[in-house]
């Protein structure tokens, strides 16, 4: 009884989701036609984030170490066991931001505007893409537009209740070569949805989100990624609810 009422709380997640997509996607449209444009194409992501959490129930309870500073810079790193974690994202990062995802979001229906404009596409078993995409990353930190980024690289399928998976070291390369502090987040999304909810369905209810204090990475060097991404992965680690 009590999954039959999660599958169907989860179709009423996906409806709500495709609905307000199909709602937004003129604007996103429009505001994915400029670069210029994209911080408006954030605060409609942004929103329509926010919508979706109203009418579906599940809310996100922020709970921040310190203030992000406005109009700084950032790399965002998250731990990454939800579809909703995207949207959480949306919600808390600050500014002009853009993520970075697999290649096969291209293809998505949903995700294709995105990915085709204003976030960065990557082919994971290609270096030559994982170069390009990191250093039009690199390019856009620059520019001052943060960069979001789930360092697993995927959703751990296999394993329930999720653990932390490896990290990459695309991300804390870039942060200590770009001198931009890394903003480790903490998501306990999984028991309200897990990966897509086509297994074990969703629920409402509110999820615990930690935005820890930002890394700095002013005393590092090229070669000491590995250090970086320890420390991260152990901060966001810590936070993890099992």
């Amino acid at each position: 009884m009590i999954k039959n009422l999660r599958l169907l709380h989860r179709m009423y997640v996906v409806f709500v989701i495709v609905f307000l997509f199909l709602i937004f996607y003129p604007f996103y449209y429009i505001t994915s036609r400029k670069t210029e444009w994209y911080g408006a194409l954030n605060k409609l992501r942004k929103a329509n984030s926010l919508l979706c959490s109203f009418l579906t129930g599940i809310f996100f309870r922020i709970n921040l170490d310190e203030p992000l500073e406005k109009g700084e810079t950032y790399i965002y790193c998250a731990n990454h066991t939800s579809n909703l974690d995207v949207m959480i994202l949306c919600i808390l990062a600050k500014g002009r931001f853009h993520f970075m995802g697999k290649e096969e979001l291209l293809r998505h229906p949903m995700f294709k505007i995105f990915f085709s404009t204003v976030d960065i596409p990557v082919k994971r078993e290609s270096r030559m893409s994982a170069f390009r995409a990191f250093k039009r990353a690199g390019d856009n930190l620059e520019r001052g537009m943060s960069l979001v980024i789930f360092p697993e690289g995927g959703i751990g399928e296999e394993h329930y209740p999720p653990a932390l998976m490896p990290f990459k070291n695309g991300a804390f390369r870039l942060a200590i070569e770009k001198g931009v502090r890394i903003v480790p987040v903490t998501m306990n999304v999984w028991k309200k949805m897990f990966d897509d909810g086509a297994k074990y369905g969703s629920r409402p209810g509110i999820c615990d989100i930690y935005v820890h204090k930002a890394v700095s990475t002013k005393d590092l060097k090229l070669g000491e990624e590995d250090l970086l991404k320890d420390q991260v992965f152990e901060i966001i680690n810590s936070k993890l609810a099992v």
